[in-house]
């Protein structure tokens, strides 16, 4: 045998191989810039302030039973824009609401617009049917459509057809706007960037800050992104006017996350405090800007109640500022992970649970409090970035911000 002719067809062979994969392939970043690590992960929380209520062990939506979330980040180049080519600064967020393993039963779920300037698709589905039935992805305005086929090919290979034999899919895909940093009609969001989000979700702690969808995007004029937060509230009954019942009580989780690109530097309040008009600056000249919000809960609730927890994410934003300006697309869902299988056509009727509207007070709060620290988290957990044609935006200062609280006794 000739082994020099046998080593020499090898090396070819792989050769081939590197330079196919090479031009075929797209391996994501999958993480924001090298400057950050989990030891220099800061939060709102580590620098002092305050908030209301009980957070979940994450202080994350996936604080809730089964929920996942998983990111594509997309970063390359610097410098002047050249369409196509960069720089880019975005990239997929994808929320699964029951988890890989629970992909196929869909959660009750509702749908709010507090100001209709962007896109949520899928939401006229969730409204009619109440169920949200797949995943949810968050992107830029320009890659909703990509990233809609890319969810449906994605449900193909990893679902079944219904009961009816058809397959078919409606899938929920929002958007903000990252245009002022990023290369936004490059459409540099391919399938594989969201199916990379999606196969990549996990539970347990999660990025924020400019990761995945939230890259690109601008809060209050600093550098803007993804947030999270969770409480977990006490939903009680004390029986009736008879002294000697027992008060029954029963802990839920509520997890908001949102993807944050909104609000001028002036308006920007944290923990009660004026922040933004201690810190000047400037990006834009007039409102702009837009916020996905996603909400889940483990409570077992109906999806018109769902949508009056969503429409409670309003009252969140209000609390840090924002007036929700006519260029703004506020769009919010919220699901519940309670009641598995009731969207199941395997029998004529289902027994499902729920908690009386005037319990509902503790679920609205801690929707309001984790809104709140979800934007706040979103500007804390973040770098400073430029992008196109140099734009900068920088990161809230924490020594800037500890100062000011400290002054006013918060």
């Amino acid at each position: 045998m000739d082994f020099t002719m046998t080593s020499k067809r090898f090396f070819l062979l792989g050769l081939f191989l590197v330079i196919g994969l090479d031009s075929t392939g797209r391996e994501p970043i999958k993480s924001p810039p090298p400057a950050r690590t989990q030891a220099n992960v800061v939060r709102a929380r580590d620098l002092g302030i305050p908030f209301e209520g009980t957070p979940g062990k994450f202080n994350s939506i996936t604080d809730v039973s089964g929920v996942e979330v998983g990111y594509t980040t997309l970063l390359s180049g610097d410098g002047k824009l050249e369409v196509g080519k960069g720089p880019v600064r975005t990239g997929v967020t994808a929320i699964i609401p029951r988890g890989h393993d629970s992909l196929n039963d869909p959660a009750y779920a509702g749908y709010f617009s507090l100001n209709g300037n962007g896109e949520m698709t899928g939401t006229a589905w969730v409204e009619e049917s109440g169920f949200l039935e797949g995943p949810i992805i968050i992107t830029n305005t320009h890659s909703v459509g990509v990233a809609r086929d890319a969810v449906i090919a994605w449900r193909i290979k990893h679902g079944a057809p219904d009961t009816t034999g058809y397959w078919w899919s409606l899938p929920v895909v929002a958007e903000t706007w990252d245009g002022w940093l990023n290369d936004i009609n490059g459409f540099h969001v391919k399938p594989e960037d969201v199916w990379h989000a999606l196969d990549t979700a996990h539970g347990g702690a999660i990025d924020e800050g400019s990761v995945g969808g939230g890259t690109g995007m601008i809060c209050y004029e600093f550098k803007g992104g993804n947030g999270t937060a969770s409480r977990v509230v006490s939903v009680a009954v004390a029986g009736d006017a008879d002294p000697s019942k027992e008060k029954v009580s029963r802990a839920y989780t509520v997890g908001v996350f949102l993807q944050a690109n909104f609000g001028r530097r002036p308006q920007l309040i944290i923990a009660g405090v004026p922040v933004g008009k201690e810190i000047p600056g400037e990006v834009y000249k007039k409102e702009s800007g837009s916020c996905i919000a996603v909400v889940a809960t483990d409570a077992p609730l109906l999806p018109n109640q769902l949508k009056r927890l969503a429409r409670r994410v309003s009252l969140g934003l209000a609390r840090t500022g924002t007036i929700s300006g006519n260029g703004s697309g506020d769009l919010f869902i919220a699901f519940s992970t309670a009641n598995p299988n009731a969207a199941n056509s395997d029998q004529v009727t289902h027994n499902v649970q729920t908690i009386p509207n005037d319990l509902m007070d503790p679920l609205f709060a801690g929707v309001v409090q984790a809104t709140e620290e979800a934007v706040v988290n979103a500007l804390v957990d973040n770098q400073s970035m430029t992008g196109r044609d140099n734009h900068r935006v920088e990161a809230l200062p924490h020594d800037r911000l500890r100062e000011i609280l400290k002054r006013v006794h918060r």
